[in-house]
């Protein structure tokens, strides 16, 4: 009934099984990747006619989590998954930005890429799993897919490279100072093709090793896929790629010096409405024919991309006039903005990113609910891209996948040089508001939100900073450039953005057009963005350098305080009863762990010390030998009670009342006095035992005669 093909490796420290032809065979090509007992099913089916008009290839990949994968239910009302998570919409991702270069150019079939992790053994990661999976579906489904491509994940510890490090290594990379990369690298056999990692000041060297490393790596997962192929892959689909020549070359006749001149405006605005101009001159110089045609929009996007590229390559000189190495006009502003924690206005050129950052408590730590559990994150960057940004109306939306990975980049980029949580015991939250684009917008979200932090008295380990790179790329010449405008990035072969502080790189992303890069542009490229960083760290430094020493007077104030594990459940008290009181009465906030630190939050100092006492008198011991002011709160024959300490009360015997003989009590104290007491120790069942006669009832000294 089944015509299973399945092919296994060892791979790292685990085994890599390839799986076709059991289930979901009606798409056009399925194949599940099991890497230890971690499971992905990839499903890819594609329209076999062309969708009429697009000018774009229509390819959407999803990547989705089950929660029965771990053997978990979903949280929640409705128990059942929903929108996708942000890990999933960064895998998704993840696997499509390697594989869309790699179909054949001219291919506008709708195609769709569907990843669903069925099993979590806790240890192997998905996503790299997903994107082999999505690799081998892709090369067995007939599409017109150059590929396979192959990914792993590289890992960095005491100098030495590892392949595929465990979940739990990567998820405690900020407590884990052995551990100081998490690098996903996917390619071909011949060529690296995307590049996303998280990094502890790695040198230039480090990391270009780390994706060399990596790429050797992958080299078996590529050719299992290409054996599996030879086995069970369909027919080649009947794809022509579509003949334009003759109308690109009258496009070219009609417009080529108009869109060169247009080109040559500096102004991104003014540019823009010349290049409309220059399009619409062309298409009125056109026969009708050619006007109706499918393939114009194509030939005028290939006349930008000829007379930018061809420019660049010739004369060094770039759409701006800058030449290739020279980083735009930089102006760098902090505390712009008077009730928030910290702000910064951080602009590049015609980039610009108004970044703000605002300080919380351990309530303001966002619950993660994932397969590999339940956690929680002190540390938040978002990213929002409005279309007035670049002179747009746009509808009103959500974070789409462009702002969650942008945001996510910058994420990575920071933590790195954030402080220790015990150091620092605040929720961090930044917010990068895009207000100007013209390229690069997630790395003037890395320089503002450096600054920002800065300005909001965070003691960053170091400032950080970023820059895109770009490419372009014609047979054996290229050109690397150094932060790139929005045109020489839609235009040109890649995007490599590099982030890090003076000493080393702490965030990389490398997407590219083509079907590969070498190691010498690489090379070349990090290099370039080494000495552009710098530069952007010298022209933010003229704003701040270091994190200011005094906090927003509206930012809270933490204090923090350690108590044993036994007295948490005291502190809290039945249904919180006890923990409430305390913040009502104190005014401030009072959060706890299960490892019974606390932490005391408010912008007012005499709150916090308020809740500090009143949590001490809850958890504190009474110490043997010391001298405390009590209160009696009830007489006995034999004695009399006294709140001594919190809510403790003890005993002073008749006998310990006073030097001379008392034959009551009531001889010598009254309900409700105030009274010296000397705490002498505890009886065989545990019971408090005060002296009044041991201490002078006027000066509260200890008298040594009768102690």
């Amino acid at each position: 009934m089944f015509n299973i093909v399945r092919k296994s490796i060892e791979w790292g420290h685990d085994t890599l099984t390839l799986e076709t032809g059991k289930i979901a065979r009606q798409a056009d090509a399925c194949v599940i990747a099991t890497y230890g007992e971690t499971s992905v099913m990839a499903a890819v089916v594609y329209d076999k006619k062309p969708k009429p008009g697009l000018d774009f290839f229509p390819l959407t990949v999803h990547y989705q989590e089950k929660y029965y994968a771990a053997g978990k239910v979903p949280g929640g009302f409705f128990k059942r998954e929903a929108r996708p998570t942000e890990k999933e919409t960064l895998t998704a991702r993840l696997i499509d930005r390697p594989i869309r270069p790699l179909f054949v150019e001219g291919f506008r079939n709708e195609t769709q890429v569907i990843c669903t992790v069925l099993s979590y053994d806790m240890e192997n990661d998905p996503d790299v799993v997903a994107m082999v999976a999505a690799s081998a579906a892709l090369t067995l489904s007939g599409a017109p897919f150059l590929g396979p491509i192959g990914a792993a994940r590289v890992g960095f510890v005491d100098g030495a490279y590892v392949l595929n490090p465990a979940v739990d290594d990567m998820e405690k990379l900020r407590e884990n100072p052995e551990q100081r990369l998490d690098l996903i690298v996917a390619g071909t056999k011949d060529a690296v093709m995307m590049v996303e990692s998280e990094a502890y000041e790695l040198s230039e060297a480090e990391m270009l090793g780390a994706v060399k490393f990596g790429h050797e790596q992958m080299q078996p997962v590529i050719d299992a896929i290409i054996d599996m192929a030879e086995e069970a892959a369909k027919e080649p689909f009947a794809f022509d790629a579509p003949d334009y020549g003759d109308l690109y070359a009258r496009v070219k006749a009609a417009g080529e010096a108009d869109m060169r001149e247009a080109f040559r405006i500096t102004h991104k605005a003014t540019r823009q409405g010349a290049i409309q101009a220059a399009r619409e001159k062309i298409v009125e110089a056109l026969s009708e024919e050619d006007r109706e045609s499918e393939h114009l929009k194509t030939c005028l996007k290939k006349l930008e991309s000829e007379v930018v590229r061809g420019d660049i390559l010739e004369s060094g000189k770039r759409i701006d006039g800058r030449d290739l190495v020279t980083v735009r006009p930089i102006e760098s502003e902090v505390g712009l903005l008077p009730r928030t924690h910290g702000s910064s206005l951080f602009t590049r050129g015609e980039t610009q990113a108004l970044v703000v950052t605002t300080l919380g408590t351990g309530e303001d730590e966002q619950m993660i609910d994932a397969l590999h559990g339940t956690s929680r994150s002190n540390f938040l960057l978002h990213y929002n891209f409005p279309g007035y940004s670049v002179g747009e109306t746009q509808r009103m939306m959500g974070p789409g996948r462009r702002e969650i990975g942008h945001g996510k980049l910058a994420w990575r980029a920071l933590q790195a040089v954030l402080p220790a949580a015990t150091d620092f015991p605040y929720t961090i939250r930044i917010v990068s508001e895009i207000t100007e684009s013209n390229g690069s917008s997630s790395m003037a979200s890395v320089c503002g939100g450096s600054l920002s932090m800065m300005d909001a008295g965070v003691p960053l380990k170091a400032p950080v900073a970023g820059v895109a790179m770009g490419l372009i790329l014609e047979g054996e010449r290229f050109a690397v450039l150094t932060d790139i405008l929005g045109d020489e990035d839609h235009l040109g072969d890649m995007d490599f953005k590099v982030a890090g502080t003076e000493k080393g790189i702490t965030s990389l992303q490398m997407d590219i057009k083509v079907t590969g890069i070498t190691h010498e542009i690489m090379s070349q490229a990090l290099e370039q963005a080494k000495t552009g960083r710098m530069h952007i760290l010298g022209e933010m430094s003229r704003a701040l350098t270091a994190g200011r020493q005094e906090f927003s007077v509206h930012a809270p104030r933490i204090e923090t305080m350690q108590i044993a594990q036994d007295k948490i459940r005291e502190v809290i008290g039945s249904g919180g009863k006890v923990i409430r009181g305390i913040v009502e009465e104190s005014g401030a906030k009072v959060d706890i762990n299960d490892d019974g630190i606390i932490k005391i939050a408010s912008p007012n100092a005499e709150a916090i010390e308020k809740a500090r006492a009143m949590i001490a008198e809850i958890v504190d011991e009474p110490e043997v030998g010391r001298v405390y002011t009590g209160r009696v709160v009830k007489i006995m024959d034999f004695g009399a009670f006294v709140n001594f300490f919190g809510k403790r009360d003890g005993l002073v015997h008749v006998s310990q009342m006073s030097s001379g003989r008392v034959s009551h009590p009531k001889e010598v104290v009254q309900e409700g006095q105030s009274v010296r007491v000397k705490l002498m120790g505890f009886d065989d069942r545990g019971k408090v035992r005060l002296s009044m006669k041991a201490v002078d009832q006027e000066s509260g000294e200890e008298i040594k005669e009768e102690a």
